[in-house]
């Protein structure tokens, strides 16, 4: 089995863990899940993690092919369009984002808003494959924490996004608008069906109980040590999920990130006085647990 190079960048400000999937033969990579840095309290915008991805790319004599995102994410922006205008190269998605764009966009009041994925240059179905290099991918179809999201399965690595965390920690939740705790237990079958020793690169890690950010687990440590399948039948995951989902409370960005997200990381156009604006929705999110 083919074995990839594989850096992960964990953002401690968000959780998340961005990747540079590489070719050992031919240097080629791809980046997964970009993060655009966003300060909330002051509205600032950075290039930090994005521009740290490209400073490892170059140190490492790498070439970009592709730049993929797994899910139009609630946490954070993607920085898929900033890495496009910085390097020429194709953003990619999987096709089920035009069903999340119509989600959000009658949550926004945004009737504009071109819900047909023409903000990815390539929208993956099941099984469509494509090379890094000498590197075949392979993407499968996830839901469950979102309608769109996807997995990367490039030889012995899968980068599984918000399905299973590390096994200390569980799996994601599944209550966004369009999840499902039911559709997120298949997807997490059809992870754990792939061989023992297949590398899984995970979306986030929190660092339980204060220990060092973790993000590469595997399919053997997952059935064997995660809490939420080990053991499990479909019925008992499902109930553990919306259980814990009725506990937490939206992601902080949530209503920031997925007006930005669902448009491949592009920023609301600057108006008039040269200045970009966030349009946050009122109510929009009934039930929501309260954030302290």
């Amino acid at each position: 089995m083919q074995q990839p190079e594989v850096a992960g960048f964990h953002d401690v400000r968000t959780g998340s863990i961005q990747y540079v999937v590489s070719c050992p033969t031919t240097r080629k990579c791809a980046i997964i899940d970009p993060v655009l840095d966003f300060d909330e309290k002051s509205g600032s915008t950075a290039t930090t993690n994005a521009d740290r991805l490209l400073d490892h790319i170059a140190r490492h004599d790498l070439t970009l092919e592709w730049i993929l995102d797994t899910h139009p994410h609630a946490d954070h922006f993607s920085a898929a369009s900033y890495l496009k205008k910085r390097t020429g190269v194709p953003t990619a998605i999987g096709e089920h984002v035009v069903q999340v764009q119509k989600i959000w966009r009658e949550i926004y009041n945004w009737p504009d808003l071109a819900c047909d994925g023409s903000q990815w240059d390539r929208l993956f179905s099941e099984g469509d494959t494509f090379r890094i290099g000498d590197l075949e991918a392979r993407v499968m179809h996830s839901p469950g924490h979102t309608l769109a999201s996807i997995s990367y399965i490039i030889g012995d690595a899968a980068f599984i996004h918000d399905t299973l965390f590390m096994p200390d920690s569980g799996s994601a939740r599944a209550d966004f608008p369009g999840g499902s705790a039911d559709s997120l237990w298949t997807s997490i079958e059809r992870i754990l069906v792939l061989p023992d020793q297949t590398r899984l690169f995970t979306g986030h890690d929190y660092m339980p109980g204060g220990r060092a950010a973790l993000w590469e687990s595997s399919v053997a440590e997952q059935k064997q040590k995660n809490p939420h399948v080990a053991g499990r039948s479909r019925a008992a995951f499902i109930e553990i999920r919306e259980a814990r989902d009725r506990t937490l409370p939206m992601p902080k960005l949530i209503l920031h990130a997925l007006q930005v997200n669902i448009r491949g990381g592009a920023l609301p156009e600057p108006e008039a006085d040269g200045r970009r604006y966030l349009k946050i929705p009122l109510d929009a999110l009934p039930g929501s647990v309260w954030g302290r």
